[in-house]
């Protein structure tokens, strides 16, 4: 059965990891003393969040980039998901509102296809969501924080942070199952980059 109130709990700890675990500087201190409850700031501020690490860090990935490597090729946004693990506010990336007939979601770090565009679905908690994957482009980890077992999912190419995936909360969906992704760990290819390559090795064997 799903949890009537789940998105609002997910904002819930949003809101309470930025305010028990930020290290900021001194003005942003300050800042935060005067207006702890404002969503400008929190949205912006780094934090360990729900979306907390888990036991795949000790995992191998074909795309052996160093930290230093990523960073050249990251935003510090992206980073700050994709390598560090954190998590975007809730509703604030276009992806969580936007829709596709055709397509495919990409890693934003490797570029990797992880979801098709047919896989998104309407869930109001506040992030992109979907109820598949496209097989063996997402790895699954167990993530022991906040107190509680949950599934932990990365891009299987290079263990990018994509966020966690639930399961039995009732959605009418094929597999009952939410992927809630962070947007930007994701890039929206409008055409199917997995179909044109099984297409082309289909031309290759023919010839």
């Amino acid at each position: 059965m799903r949890l009537p109130h789940f998105a609002a709990l997910l904002r819930t700890f949003y809101v309470f990891s930025n305010l028990t675990r930020v290290r900021a500087t001194a003005p942003a201190q300050q800042a935060l003393r005067q207006n702890s409850l404002s969503s400008g700031y929190l949205a912006a501020m780094p934090f360990a969040s729900l979306f907390g690490s888990s036991s795949n860090s000790k995992m191998s990935y074909p795309d052996q980039r160093t930290p230093d490597e990523w960073r050249a090729v990251l935003s510090k946004e992206q980073f700050r998901i994709l390598r560090d693990k954190g998590t975007e506010a809730p509703g604030s990336h276009k992806f969580d509102k936007f829709f596709s007939e055709k397509g495919v979601y990409t890693c934003a770090g490797c570029n990797a296809p992880l979801y098709k565009a047919n896989h998104k679905f309407k869930s109001g908690c506040g992030w992109p969501a979907y109820f598949d994957n496209i097989p063996g482009a997402v790895t699954r980890h167990t993530d022991r924080t906040w107190g509680m077992s949950r599934t932990e999912i990365v891009c299987t190419n290079c263990g990018g942070h994509l966020g966690h995936v639930f399961k039995g909360e009732g959605y009418p969906t094929p597999t009952d199952e939410r992927h809630c992704v962070n947007g930007v760990s994701l890039n929206f290819a409008p055409d199917d980059p997995v179909v044109d390559k099984t297409a082309e090795s289909s031309k290759d064997s023919k010839a």
